[in-house]
């Protein structure tokens, strides 16, 4: 399915859905308070971590704030490594790179790393358009392509999927796509895994072309650096005679000290790990290990109109541990497919209508995907104020007067003409009054009508207080 998910409803629609689903609710609830729960207890382990918090943030502020030089510096360290560095303003020509660069190579299939650049831009489905198979090799990133389903979490993307289901699509759909799942597969976690590992293990070895993302490129060297916890991606790194990695313009770091922070940050948030399993790095390309060719597409893709917000660039800093998503209370109880895009969640809510814009129904309706409860922002390792981003986009699509704000805007405007001039205020005080027996119990229409289900409205006075206070005070 499309990475952009373009054309879903609004979120308030899609949400309405999500949360009569009583095996998906229960399913995130689970997994987001185990995940927050074993997150809480890394951090406190670490007396700096407030310390560590605001060196991220300064760190990624600085390189934003210069991000023109340490891209420029980045690409000459690659090219001088012996990589190739490639620029897309877009996802339409991020894929048309790609793909060429996988045709060269004369093969049909690659295999992947768990990318949200990637799926962003649609590598996937645009690669199949164009005859060439991509399998994903992260065990999530697997169940959501073998269930030919859409991914609702930046860390676990079929957060949404419980045991049982994990091992039907397995059973069901592991042998169209390559080495069948065994017969009799239960839904231990241990079958469910060996399952996987032998069918992707044929991949492994097969595969000529790798494709990746990056968590973090140092400008410094030219280095790349991907951490995960299963394996999979260490194998597509150093494999695969050619290896492609689109990543975002925003993953750069001035230095190796800088990365420091990170690598102490990211897996304390996402996985609650003192550090990731496997941590690979690789610098251009070397004779004796690994890829003989590397290629670097830099993704712009809507990050530099981003970067020109001075409120909403801060979601750029974004590492994308998804720490965000685990406590928001939102989130839990729609989950990640209601957002309508590959970033779901609180940071989704305010990276998401930066990178599209607010054209579309659903990405306008985006900003308004949250209690305002702050609890993400709490939780970020490099301090976005999520609930400022949202305020901020909010008004931005107010301005624009989409549905909706053009009759809220008229409102406004009649309550202001009405405000200025004080015996109107008094006349219209004094019928509501006058009038307050006949007022209805409810508000009329369907959201209104939910709000007022769960509310007392306001009972009217007697009389208005200007005509008590002339009376009692004269």
């Amino acid at each position: 399915m499309s990475g952009t998910f373009v054309g879903m409803p609004s979120f308030p629609k899609a949400a309405r859905e999500a949360v009569g689903d009583t095996t998906l609710r229960a399913n995130l609830k689970h997994a987001t308070h185990t995940i927050r729960d074993k997150r809480a207890r890394a951090v406190a382990e670490l007396d700096d971590w407030a310390a560590l918090r605001e060196a991220g943030k300064r760190i990624k502020d600085e390189t934003l704030r210069h991000l023109d030089t340490y891209l420029v510096r980045l690409e000459a360290a690659v090219t001088a490594a012996g990589g190739t560095v490639h620029w897309a303003a877009d996802a339409a020509e991020a894929n048309r790179i790609v793909t060429a660069l996988v045709r060269a190579t004369g093969e049909t299939e690659v295999v992947k790393v768990k990318s949200m650049a990637t799926q962003e831009i649609g590598l996937n489905e645009h690669l199949e358009a164009e005859g060439i198979a991509a399998y994903e090799t992260d065990l999530a990133e697997l169940i959501v392509q073998l269930g030919e389903d859409r991914p609702s979490h930046i860390l676990v993307p079929a957060i949404h999927r419980n045991r049982a289901e994990i091992r039907d699509i397995f059973a069901q759909k592991m042998g169209s796509w390559g080495r069948a799942a065994p017969d009799g597969l239960s839904d231990a976690p241990a079958e469910l895994a060996e399952a996987a590992r032998l069918h992707l293990r044929e991949k492994f070895l097969r595969a000529k072309v790798g494709i990746s993302g990056a968590n973090f490129m140092v400008a410094e060297t030219g280095t790349l650096v991907v951490v995960e916890s299963e394996g999979n991606g260490r194998m597509c790194l150093t494999l695969p005679e050619t290896l492609i990695s689109v990543v975002g313009i925003e993953k750069v770091v001035p230095t190796w000290r800088d990365l420091e922070v990170f690598l102490q940050t990211l897996p304390r948030s996402s996985t609650a790990e003192r550090m990731n399993p496997y941590t690979s790095m690789w610098t251009g390309t070397t004779d004796e290990d690994g890829p003989s060719a590397f290629h670097l597409v830099l993704l712009d893709n809507g990050r530099t109109d981003a970067l020109a917000d001075e409120v909403g660039r801060q979601a750029l800093r974004c590492i994308r541990c998804s720490a965000c998503l685990n406590v928001c209370p939102v989130y839990e109880r729609a989950g990640g497919h209601a957002y309508g895009s590959v970033y779901p969640g609180p940071i989704g809510a305010i990276l998401t209508p930066q990178l599209r814009g607010t054209s579309s129904e659903i990405d306008a309706s985006l900003p308004y995907a949250s209690s305002l409860c702050g609890a993400c922002y709490e939780v970020c390792p490099v301090a976005i104020d999520i609930p400022e981003v949202l305020v901020h986009l909010r008004e931005r699509v107010a301005e624009e007067g989409g549905k909706g704000h053009r009759l809220e805007k008229a409102a406004i405007k009649a309550a202001s003409w009405v405000l200025d001039r004080p015996n109107a205020v008094a006349a219209g005080e004094r019928l509501a009054s006058a009038t307050r027996k006949v007022h209805p119990k409810r508000l009329p229409g369907p959201g209104a009508r939910q709000w007022s289900d769960h509310r007392d409205l306001p009972e009217l006075p007697a009389e208005p207080f200007r005509d008590w206070w002339r009376k009692n005070r004269p």
